[in-house]
């Protein structure tokens, strides 16, 4: 009869395993997680283009000297990216004794609801993923005595703060530093970046991932003029097992499959005509920094985005000139409820100007605060556009006023969620060469959420609002005794 093992005994064939992967993340992945079992019954291991990349690191790690390994991976959407980021995360803290790293992405949201989302469900899965505790903000040894030497930490990134990335050392073992949705990552924290590459005697690797959507900065450096140092892939989302391959044709046939919405979105390349994202994320960090004055005598203009239940939320943006207050934002009520808070901000900031999505449930609250008394501009976003030869409808109209507006400086709150929501709508042609952005549908098939405070903020440009303070009028009735 063979003898049990001890748990020791299966804690040091655990740890050989580990020791054996270390420079093969393809055997790491293939072993390590249940496929064919549980959730992953209908997989039966990483998808062709997966195990390329993991091939083309192990290669680079078994060739015996100390140069730095640096991956960049541009794809189009819905091919497994988090997934293989997830994975590498795993691998390269599990399989080398201290290491240390760093997680970043184009945005707070990003970080927290997708990649770091990913790995926690990847880790859940892992054999072995309980020797290492994860946190909100962190993955590290569940040893006490290695917490602070042996982890991987989640950093949003900052061009005020840069510590996280120049102080990434870690001589003689590991150092793994992660992008993803690097393209709107800032060059300035790729040159700190650098500043991790520097180390003797130590194996370091830096993964960057992402839509390919500028076609200048750091990301597209890697693909072009730095391509030399780089292992690079750009992966189109037709040849992938993952992805919707009817709402690909359906974008093709919409725009074209030479457009940049399809090369982007699709075929893993990089624009031709610079970015498919509307609103910058230079222009949104900007505003971050930006102090509005001469407000004062501007018009108070309010929008309303209304939402009901569901994932979705109601927001209140109150804007006045270039300076925005912070977001009143609301989930889970009914229309009564959505009317009634209305009323209470209306009467409270007296604005000049209501402008509510009266699109669907949008249309009761707007009955209801005209039967208050109040004289409420209703928006039907999908309305022609005021300049038809330049924008495909209203939407698209009122979000370009406000980029106009974004770009010239706005003083926003500090507001992650709306910071975020600014910068990731994308947009494309309609076959009139129209402006039209993509639906917020398309924007929940690549893992966001609707953009409702951006669409709040967008409904304060829907119409010009004269300057109201030589004669006072709001949109108050006289008989309601506002102003």
């Amino acid at each position: 009869m063979k003898k049990e093992e001890t748990p020791e005994e299966l804690q040091q064939q655990l740890a050989e395993l580990l020791a054996d992967c270390s420079k093969d993340p393809l055997a790491f992945v293939q072993l390590f997680f249940p496929w064919g079992t549980g959730d992953l019954a209908d997989h039966t291991g990483p998808d062709t283009w997966q195990t390329d990349v993991l091939q083309a690191l192990s290669q680079a790690l078994k060739t015996g000297n100390w140069a730095p390994v640096r991956v960049a991976v541009a794809s189009g959407h819905g091919i497994g990216k988090s997934a293989l980021v997830a994975w590498l995360i795993l691998w390269s803290i599990m399989t080398f004794e201290e290491t240390k790293g760093v997680v970043t992405a184009n945005t707070e949201n990003q970080l927290k609801t997708k990649t770091w989302a990913e790995l926690a469900k990847w880790r859940r899965r892992c054999l072995g993923g309980d020797l290492f505790r994860m946190t909100a903000t962190a993955l590290f040894s569940a040893d006490p005595k290695f917490e602070k030497t042996w982890r991987i930490d989640m950093v949003p990134w900052s061009e005020r703060n840069t510590e996280a990335f120049a102080g990434l050392h870690n001589e003689g073992k590991r150092v793994a530093l992660f992008f993803d949705e690097a393209s709107a990552i800032p060059d300035s924290v790729w040159e700190v970046a650098e500043g991790a590459m520097t180390d003797a005697n130590t194996e370091i690797l830096w993964c960057c991932f992402g839509n390919p959507t500028l076609s200048t900065g750091r990301f597209h450096a890697c693909f072009g003029r730095f391509k030399h140092r780089w292992i690079t892939r750009q992966i189109d989302s037709r040849t992938c097992r993952l992805t919707n391959k009817e709402q690909i044709r359906q974008w093709i046939d919409d725009y074209g499959e030479d457009s940049d919405f399809a090369r982007v979105r699709i075929r893993g390349l990089f624009p031709l005509s610079g970015t498919n994202q509307f609103i910058s994320q230079e222009a949104v960090e900007r505003c971050r920094h930006f102090k509005a004055q001469g407000y004062e005598g501007q018009p108070r203009i309010m929008g309303i985005d209304v939402a009901r239940f569901g994932e979705d939320q109601t927001v209140f943006a109150l804007r006045q000139g270039r300076r925005l207050l912070p977001l009143i934002k609301m989930r889970g009520i009914d229309t009564t409820q959505t009317s009634a808070r209305a009323a209470q901000v209306i009467r409270q900031w007296r604005p000049h100007a209501v402008f509510v999505d009266g699109v669907g449930i949008g249309g009761s609250v707007v009955d209801q605060l005209r039967q208050l008394g109040f004289d409420i501009i209703e928006i039907n976003a999908g309305a022609a556009s005021v300049e038809p030869h330049k924008y495909f409808n209203l939407r698209a109209e009122m979000w370009g006023r406000m980029r106009d507006a974004l770009v010239g400086g706005m003083e926003l709150p500090d507001d992650p969620e709306l910071l975020g929501e600014l910068a990731s709508v994308e947009y494309g042609f309609s076959p009139a060469q129209q402006i039209r952005l993509e639906k917020k549908e398309m924007m929940k098939r690549r893992g966001l959420s609707s953009p409702d405070c951006g669409d709040a903020l967008a409904l304060t440009y829907a119409r010009n609002i004269a300057t109201f303070h030589e004669n006072e009028t709001s949109c108050y009735p006289e008989d309601v005794g506002m102003l």
